[in-house]
This record gives C-alpha cells, structure tokens and sequence, in this order.
C-alpha cells in the first residue's frame, strides 16, 4: 500500500487518530510513513486534518497538497479539499454528515454513512474508524492482521479496552 492521503473533518471526530492507524499499517508493512497532523486551536469542534504518506521509497516531505485519497468527515472540509485532490484519486465521505454534491468526473466517490452506522452499532465516535475501513477496501487492501496490530499501536494504554470495538468498526466499514 502505497500513496498520499488527506484525512479531514471537525476535532473530536478521531481524524488524528485514523491517520495514526493508517500510518502503522503503512509501518508494520515495512513501508516509510510519513504522518503530520494540523488542527486548529478550538481542538474538538474546530478544524482537523492529517496528511499521510506511505512509500517503499524515502518520503521526500510529509505535506500532501494533492492527495491521492481524501477521506471527508464534514461538509467545510471535502468543500475545501474536493478540487485538490489528484486525477484519478479517491474521495471517501461520510455520507451522515455530507450531503453535498459531487463535481468532479475525473475522481472516484464513495459514501459510507459512517457516523449513522457507528451509532447504530453502539460504537460511538469510531465513525473514523469505519471510514478507514472502507478507504481500505476502496484500495484494495486486505491484511486485516496487519491492520488489527495498526489499531493495537494507536490506541493507548490506558484504552485498551477500545481495541476490540476499534477493529469491530474497521471489519463494519470494509464490509459496507
């Protein structure tokens, strides 16, 4: 698995914490990862992005201007990241959330309603899990160990308990 990819959406909605995973997949599959998170200073409510990329060769700078993939958690943010993203590139949006329309012919869409489905299955505030689990399959990645060690590297001591609910989303989102 290789490419550039921008996560996007509101603080508190886990947009950090899904690049994080991203990147220890990226890092247990032997790649270079870069992962540089921005937020701005409300934190949760405010403005959140993460830049992530992954290759096999040196990362020459971890700032992502023209993702290959854009997973968008929120309107303002696939409003603003929409006309950056690369011919023949992805767009993932949580569809709960945006209901915007989709401009560009010469890109992919994909909606998951990741915020609706992390509620309907008691698994609140891991909608960004769910989306990075249909990015996955959108990609065609399948090494769901190593995916299921990426979620055991991010989540912190003290959450361990979430581990299991963390890969419960993800197996949520690559199955829709």
């Amino acid at each position: 698995m290789e490419g550039k990819t921008l996560f996007a959406g509101f603080g508190g909605q886990g947009i950090l914490f899904a690049g994080k995973v991203l990147s220890y997949i990226g890092l247990i599959d032997d790649n270079n990862v870069s992962w540089l998170p921005s937020y701005g200073p409300e934190m949760r409510g405010g403005t959140a992005n993460c830049s992530v990329c992954i290759s096999k060769k040196p990362i020459g700078s971890p700032i992502v201007l023209e993702p290959e993939n854009l997973i968008a958690m929120n309107i303002p943010s696939f409003k603003k990241f929409e006309e950056s993203v690369c011919v023949g590139g992805n767009i993932i949006l949580d569809s709960s959330l945006i209901k915007e329309s989709k401009t560009r012919l010469d890109i992919s869409y994909y909606d998951i309603p990741a915020t609706y489905l992390a509620k309907k299955n008691n698994l609140e505030k891991l909608g960004n899990i769910i989306i990075l689990g249909k990015f996955l399959k959108v990609i065609g990645y399948r090494d769901k160990e190593s995916v299921a060690k990426g979620i055991e590297k991010s989540v912190s001591k003290k959450r361990k308990d979430l581990i299991e609910k963390n890969i419960e989303a993800f197996e949520i989102g690559y199955n829709n």
